[in-house]
């Protein structure tokens, strides 16, 4: 009876660590939950190299169970040559050979069309993400800040670059990582199949504050996306309120434009700030690369405390803002009437 308690307990046990296993292959960030046809290769050769490596695993196992159960004298002799032969040097040449010939057929779906409809300009930078959409174009330039809309269907070839060190651009649910290094422009094109957030990071250690250095793909119908990159282009509408106007009076008394825009509000160009483009920023979903979410509060908590928020990052904090100057200039921020 007691052999029989523990061989059940032995059972769950195994089934509670196979479900936490699953749990990974799914939700906002996984390689596993394809929404793209780039990702979906990837997933696909990714389970073809699980399912290989399980069957592998269970031939080594039952060989190893015949070694040491099978009666001596009815074993199959195998010499040494023989073994290392078939099972060091053939099986691993011909599995892995296939491996690759299959692998270099699929990068034709993971690489996507040579010329997509669309092209975003992606910068990293310690520790935020910087998009830009049509960027060559002079005067149409659009600016945001670790977020990229993006039509549904539609490929998008993402040029990525960096100011400062190698970031490594991964959105696993759309794409593979690419690295976005200094002095080079690599290339990613993504593609999402339908609506949906999706979740990106920086997979490659950048710096103190790496592990809060994410972005999010926004897809959209054509229409909705359409009329979000008017919007954009837009710059953003003087203060109507006493109380917007005064924000607007804090932003520029605390040489905030030294390293941010507000389109509208100063003719200085886009291409020589440090910090976001924080025009519209009300319309983001996210604050400080994916650490907080956007609401009021938590835009005037990175204004009075950037530091607590991210440490060593390139902002400082303001900490003699009264509350009442912080409300002023979130209520400007924001465009609130």
């Amino acid at each position: 009876m007691h052999d029989v308690s523990l061989i059940n307990r032995q059972h769950r046990t195994c089934l509670a660590a196979a479900l936490t296993l699953l749990t990974g292959c799914g939700g906002v960030q996984s390689s596993l939950a394809p929404k793209g046809p780039a990702a979906a290769e990837i997933a696909h050769l990714s389970w073809i190299m699980f399912i290989g490596a399980a069957l592998i695993l269970l031939l080594v196992m039952v060989l190893a169970w015949y070694a040491m159960y099978r009666a001596p004298d009815k074993r199959v002799p195998v010499t040494p040559n023989k073994l290392i032969m078939a099972g060091g040097l053939a099986f691993p040449a011909i599995t892995l050979t296939a491996l690759l010939v299959y692998g270099v057929w699929s990068m034709g779906s993971i690489r996507g069309a040579p010329q997509p409809e669309l092209t975003i300009d992606v910068t990293g930078k310690q520790w935020w993400w910087e998009v830009q959409y049509q960027r060559d174009v002079p005067g149409a330039a659009v600016s945001t800040a670790n977020e990229i809309r993006i039509p549904v269907g539609v490929q998008v070839r993402l040029r990525l670059h960096s100011n400062d060190v190698i970031h490594s651009f991964w959105v696993p649910n759309l794409a593979g990582k690419m690295d976005a290094m200094p002095g080079r422009v690599n290339s990613l094109v993504i593609q999402a199949d339908s609506e949906g957030v999706f979740r990106g990071q920086c997979a490659e250690f950048c710096g103190a504050q790496h592990a809060r250095m994410a972005f999010f793909v926004i897809a959209q119908p054509r229409g909705e996306f359409e009329a979000w990159m008017a919007q954009q282009r837009a710059p953003a509408a003087a203060p109507a309120s006493e109380l917007g106007r005064r924000g607007a009076q804090i932003f520029r008394d605390n040489a905030c434009m030294e390293c941010h825009t507000v389109r509208g509000s100063d003719g200085i160009a886009v291409e020589t700030r440090l910090g976001p483009d924080l025009t519209h920023i009300a319309n983001r979903t996210h604050l400080a690369g994916g650490t907080l979410k956007n609401n009021r509060d938590n835009l005037k908590r990175i204004i009075a405390d950037s530091q607590g928020v991210k440490p060593g990052s390139h902002m400082p904090s303001f900490p003699d803002l009264g509350a009442d100057e912080l409300e002023a200039l979130a209520v400007y921020l924001e465009g609130s009437p």
